[in-house]
């Protein structure tokens, strides 16, 4: 019996007032495939990632998860959140927050064994009673990774996630993020400006352009995509 995709896009589209963002978008994203959503800003990225996440309603077509979207957990990862150095939660603490139904700290043993696991998962054991405030920006965006995964979710969306990292760090993320890929199987929908990061680490992509849109294997990605997605203007869309 052939395996249902974990997520298909039917004729989606999205409008707001004054414009059409994407329209009659065609997607099959199947379990363990790692996809990257790549893009000029203003192409829709963001407003995609938002229709995926239930925070916006298509103007038109489907977003269909199998079995259904309750049967579905999501681990997001944004590009960053607006955490000073005062912020008082280790990153243990941090971490455990995503997990439903938490009274800190009377956390389960199936609790505390999962977030033990997913520390060592993401290399974070020698720091985990660190104030997450003062790690550096490379281990917050680990304690992120974390976070999104303590749940075991079926799907995780890295949101330009390494966007604010440097050269050194952005690799050791996506290096990490891959080897979870490979070995639980975990479906990834990477969202990026970084063609040579996409074309490096996914299987498949998603280029949403103004006048369209083109998807495929990861080395069908078109030369001059590049160029486009790496040189557009301001607009989060």
């Amino acid at each position: 019996m052939t395996q249902k995709p974990l997520l298909t896009l039917d004729h989606l589209a999205v409008r707001f007032p004054d414009r059409q963002v994407f329209q009659d978008l065609n997607l099959t994203l199947d379990h363990g495939h790692f996809l990257s959503i790549v893009g000029e800003n203003g192409a829709g990225k963001t407003t995609l990632i938002r229709t995926l996440l239930h925070q916006l309603k298509p103007s038109a077509g489907t977003v269909r998860f199998f079995p259904n979207r309750k049967a579905i957990k999501i681990g997001y990862v944004p590009q960053f959140r607006n955490l000073d150095k005062e912020y008082p939660l280790t990153i243990r603490d941090f971490i455990s927050l995503n997990l439903s139904g938490i009274r800190l700290p009377w956390l389960s043993r199936k609790e505390r064994h999962a977030i033990n696991q997913v520390i060592q998962q993401t290399n974070l054991a020698a720091i985990a009673q660190r104030p997450l405030g003062m790690a550096s920006g490379g281990e917050k965006q680990r304690a992120y990774l974390a976070q999104a995964l303590v749940e075991k979710p079926n799907l995780l969306i890295l949101d330009e996630s390494t966007a604010s990292l440097d050269n050194v760090m952005k690799y050791d993320l996506l290096e990490l993020v891959k080897k979870i890929n490979r070995e639980q199987k975990l479906t990834v929908i990477f969202v990026t400006h970084d063609l040579p990061l996409a074309k490096q680490y996914a299987d498949e992509f998603l280029l949403l352009q103004r006048q369209g849109y083109q998807t495929g294997p990861i080395a069908n990605l078109p030369e001059d995509a590049l160029v486009s997605a790496q040189h557009g203007g301001a607009a989060h869309v």
